[in-house]
Parts: C-alpha cells; structure tokens; sequence
C-alpha cells in the first residue's frame, strides 16, 4: 500500500468507507468501530472484493474513502474518477490523533469545507456534503445514467421466491389493475428458470414465460426479467460443455459452488448476444441482473490484459448494446463504481430478508447500506432501496416502512396483493405517494 495522508481527527472523526458492490457493507465508522468482516471464504467472494486481502486492523474501501476530522476542518475525499479498468483499494487506520490513509495505486484527493456543504448532515459534520461532492464528479466523469422517472415497481422475489409461477404473476396483475396501483413494471424474479448456467431455460414448473410477458406488456406495463447472467454452477451443464468459458470461485449458492465467466472469450460473448436478443426479443424491458459481481473475479482469461474490472464492463457494455438503450437496467451485486453509467438503477444493500425471514430473525440486513449511499441517488443512477414488504406475516413491515419510504429513489413493492391487510395497502399507497400521475 502506498501512504496519502495523514489526517488530524479529532473525537468525533468519523471514517466513510465504500464498499466494492451492492452487498458488501458501506457505512459510516469512528475510532474504536470494529470493521465488517467476512467470517468465511465465500462469504469474502460475495459480499466483498474477491482477490484483495483485508487488513487486520483499519477500514478498507474500494473506490471511495472519506475522513470527516470532526474537528470543524474540511473533511478530506480519497477516491479515483475512472473506474474503466481498475479500482484502488483505499485504506484508513488510526494512528493516536491521526488517520493514516493508503491506498493500492494512486488516488485523488478533494476537500470540502462549509462552504462546499448542500446540508447539514450531523451537527458539525462535513462527510454527507463530500459525498455529494464525489458524486457529482465521478457521475459526471463515467457518464452517469441519471434523470430518467424511477419506476415504481411490483416484484414477485420476497412472497414467491423461488417458487414463483405465471399463474401468480397473472394474479398479481390483475389484483394491481383491479386496486388501480399506479404500477409501470412488473418484474418477474429468480424461479422462472432451471437455474445456475440454465438462466435462460424457462422452468416447466412456472408456466409459460411468454404468456406471462405478453399478458404484462398488453396491461400497458413494462415487463422485468431477473437473470444472473455472468454466473454459472459448477456442475451445471454450460460449466461441463464449456470450461474454458470459466474464470474463478465467485461463492456458493443454489447448492452449488459459482464461478465467473470470461466476459472476454469469444464464445462467452457470443453466448450473452444470444441470451439477451431472445430475451430483447420476448419483449422484456426492464431487466434486473444479479450476481454481477462474479464477471469480476480473479482467474484466467482469454484476453491475458484485461483486468477483473474492465471485463466485467465489456461484458455489462455488451448486454446493454444488446438490448437497446431504451431497456431499464437495474444492478445488483454490481461492483459499484465499475457499474456507472452501464446500469440506470442499483441495489446500494443486501436483500431485506432472506427465504424464512418474515418472522424478523434475519433483521433488516440491507439497512446500513442503503442508508450510507442515499448520496449516490440521482448522482450515480437511481438508488433501489429494496422492496416494500408490507404484508402482516412480516413482522418489521412498519419498521421496514420507514426506511424504505425515507430512502430516495425506486419504488417497489414484492407481496401477493391478496394477503395485505388493510394497513399493508396504506403502506403501498404511501409508497406511490408523490409520484407521478
């Protein structure tokens, strides 16, 4: 790591450290907080950078680093404005009356004092200002996706998960025209596939896809489609007809270890025109893709000079010069910075709850995250906080409520319309509160 700076901090500094995708934990930190940490190897691969080791003491950021002195003196930004081929790890450690900034190559370096503020943030503090400041600067430097009307969204995930069928999509819809919620996209997420390396294989136990499209587009609603495109299982059969289409571990999920493709060979390429012209052509046009991250894992690859990161962008370049400019890309587990001006919106947090979590045990997991990067709205794309979950069996609906209705950005809701409650459909009415006609 090469030294940056030093920075006098008083009591109350505080330490912004951004996180390398939409999981990994972004927050806020003062002297003595104990940096989030992965307790295990694949959980290291999915909710952190793959490949760059963390320190065993002080904070590490990917991209993005803010001190805030809290000593009324300009809090100091540390970041890079291209993300086009690599992204420094930037770290911050406390060092007696210091922070001791590093990084892994060479970053740039801003101060913002009170004049520069767009708000007060905390009583003294200068941290949310430098924020925006960054954002406007790294937005405008990567041609940022911004100022499109953000969609207000149902999604099948948090009721039906992997189970959803199209009779439960067709349902819903009608359920949405008949209550006249102002809805523009319903999207159809995991479950309406085989699986890992099989995205594309519609699942005969959901029903027909097509119908299910046409029946949205014929509403007068966009249609969303959820796919994890540059992951695949290792045992699935793409992963055994193609190997040398594999990159490196990218974690575990749907009971089988992931790995990357190789955004860069040919036949990968080839492969991902193929994919999204059907899926062009099915007449979806808002896509929510997934497990992004694992187009940037480390391991070999046909192009011997591309870099993790400027693969992954050749290859979220092509998916989107597939589809159009005209369809809605929607982020999640995306490396953050690499992703700007590629996608219009990105999931900044976990999943609210995982399957089995309405009862609250898991809390609201996507909280920390999507609070700390309210800034990157309208700056970077548009912010998807997750979606309203208002239905009484989840038991921190109100709780989750607030956030949600607090936080800029999508509005989307994921419950089947008949099991809400009175108060659940205020919740979703107040959601759609303010938007337009």
């Amino acid at each position: 790591m090469i030294p940056v700076d030093e920075v006098p901090a008083g009591p109350d500094a505080r330490v912004y450290a951004e996180g390398w995708q939409s999981w990994s934990p972004t927050t806020w930190y003062r002297r003595g907080d104990d940096p989030h940490r992965p307790a295990e190897g694949w959980q290291h691969l999915m909710r952190f950078r793959p490949g760059r080791t963390l320190p065993e003491e002080g904070i590490q950021a990917e991209g993005l680093l803010v001190v805030d002195p809290g000593n009324g003196e300009a809090a100091r930004t540390y970041g890079t404005l291209d993300a086009a081929y690599d992204v420094p790890s930037i770290r911050a450690t406390w060092r007696g009356d210091r922070v001791l900034v590093e990084a892994s190559a060479a970053v740039q370096r801003w101060s913002t004092d009170a004049a520069g503020s767009s708000g007060p943030g905390e009583s003294g503090s200068l941290g949310p200002a430098a924020l925006e400041a960054y954002g406007d600067r790294f937005g405008a430097a990567s041609g940022a996706r911004v100022g499109a009307l953000a969609p207000r969204v149902w999604c099948t995930w948090y009721r039906y998960f992997e189970e959803v069928t199209a009779a439960d999509v067709l349902e819903n819809l009608r359920a949405i025209e008949e209550r006249r919620l102002p809805v523009d996209v319903v999207q159809i997420d995991d479950g309406w596939s085989l699986g890992t390396g099989e995205w594309t294989k519609p699942n005969p136990r959901f029903g027909s896809l097509r119908d299910a499209v046409h029946a949205i587009r014929d509403s007068g609603r966009r249609a969303g489609l959820w796919l994890a495109p540059f992951s695949v299982g290792s045992e699935s059969d793409l992963a055994h007809q193609h190997p040398d289409w594999l990159t490196g571990p990218a974690g575990h999920n749907w009971g089988d270890d992931l790995v990357g493709l190789d955004l860069t060979h040919p036949g990968v390429r080839s492969y991902l025109i193929d994919v999204f012209t059907g899926v062009r052509d099915l007449g979806v046009d808002y896509l929510k893709l997934d497990f992004l991250y694992s187009g940037a894992v480390d391991g070999l690859r046909h192009d011997r000079d591309a870099t993790p990161t400027a693969a992954y962008r050749s290859g979220l370049s092509l998916i989107r010069q597939t589809m159009g400019d005209q369809v809605y890309v929607l982020g999640c587990g995306a490396p953050i910075l690499p992703s700007v001006g590629l996608v219009d919106a990105m999931r900044v947090s976990p999943d609210t709850f995982h399957e089995g979590g309405e009862d609250g045990s898991q809390g609201l997991r996507g909280r920390m995250s999507l609070e700390a990067r309210g800034w990157q709205d309208g700056r970077l794309w548009t912010n998807d906080p997750d979606c309203l979950v208002a239905r009484p069996e989840f038991v921190l609906r109100d709780e989750w409520a607030e956030v949600v209705l607090a936080a800029p950005g999508l509005r989307g809701f994921s419950d089947r319309l008949a099991e809400l409650d009175e108060h659940g459909m205020q919740l979703v009415r107040r959601l759609f509160e303010g938007t337009r006609a």
